[in-house]
């Protein structure tokens, strides 16, 4: 992949117009060896030889999912890929390949969008995935939408699998992303690793397969909150899950933000979202690949508990 020509300083989006802005973004997409056809016609082609192809779309809209001022471009990029991926990853799943949509004012600086386009590419390439193609047009606000393409060499793991006696279970880290939107929402900027942590979340990308070739009998990443995305898998699966809150490790940095903001930390790990760990179950047992550390219980039921009671707080991100 040849470097990326020079943006000229100051140019707008309506500047370079939409092919022009295109052609800025595409320099910045290599191509995998899965794209048989990238950027520039009417659709990409994929190769898929073998197993299962996964798909999913995610949205990001400014100023309800991100801020400018809490976020640079990078980070934004960064971000709306990292939710994508962790959606085939949750499936047991690889990603090869995303596509890009954008809603864009024509007022907003090029160079935003170009940074926009490099923390996408980059995210995409710690799991070897291609940006093959997508839309832009003009908007009242900047939307960011992605379809994410991947494979599953073994049967995908779904929602619907736990059963009763089944040991709960997480791979990455909870809580952070939460802490850090709540001391950017009070106007301060550290402790920086949690606001680093909300700016660009580091989902397990290799613990799905991992989990899927364990035979996990269900899985989920946590992008609204665990005690919300739990219910998610409880409900499809016909079960009740317990976490015990005694598995949780209450970090510095959250400690640090509950004192200063007057809440109990352990209420951003079980209500805090968009750290993407997956949380998988697995039949009693088995021996739990890296990273996944157990955290809890999968009974006959309904719903979901916290060491055997209701969860009183907040479970997590609703959208309406």
């Amino acid at each position: 992949m040849t470097s990326p020509t020079p943006l000229q300083a100051g140019a707008t989006v309506a500047d370079l117009g939409e092919f022009g802005l295109i052609a800025e973004l595409v320099q910045r997409f290599e191509q995998g060896p899965a794209v048989y056809v990238g950027p520039g016609d009417d659709a990409a082609v994929l190769r898929a030889p073998k197993g299962h192809v996964v798909v999913s779309t995610d949205l990001l809209v400014e100023n309800r999912h991100f801020r400018r001022d809490w976020a640079t471009a990078t980070d934004v990029g960064h971000r709306a890929a990292a939710q994508n991926i962790s959606d085939v990853n949750a499936m047991g799943g690889r990603a090869t390949a995303l596509t890009v949509g954008l809603a864009l004012p024509a007022d907003l600086p090029a160079q935003w969008a170009v940074d926009l386009a490099e923390g996408i590419a980059a995210e995409a390439a710690l799991v070897g995935a291609s940006v093959i193609g997508g839309d832009i047009t003009r908007g009242s606000e900047i939307v960011v939408a992605i379809t994410v393409l991947g494979e599953c060499e073994v049967a995908p793991v779904l929602r619907s699998g736990a059963r009763a006696g089944d040991v709960l279970a997480i791979a990455g880290r909870q809580g952070w992303a939460a802490a850090g939107l709540a001391v950017l929402g009070r106007g301060f900027r550290s402790p920086r690793a949690v606001v680093v942590a909300h700016q660009r979340p580091e989902p397990p990308y290799d613990a799905g397969p991992a989990a899927a070739k364990a035979g996990a009998t269900a899985m989920i990443d946590v992008s609204d909150g665990l005690v919300a995305d739990l219910g998610h898998l409880a409900a499809g699966s016909g079960v009740a899950i317990d976490v015990r809150s005694d598995a949780f490790t209450l970090d510095d940095p959250l400690v640090a933000v509950g004192a200063a903001l007057g809440v109990e930390p352990l209420q951003f790990v079980l209500g805090g979202g968009e750290d993407h760990p997956l949380v998988a179950t697995f039949p009693a047992g088995t021996e739990l690949p890296e990273p996944f550390r157990p955290i809890g219980s999968v009974t006959a039921g309904e719903g979901v508990t916290v060491d055997g009671e209701i969860y009183e707080g907040d479970p997590g991100w609703t959208h309406f």
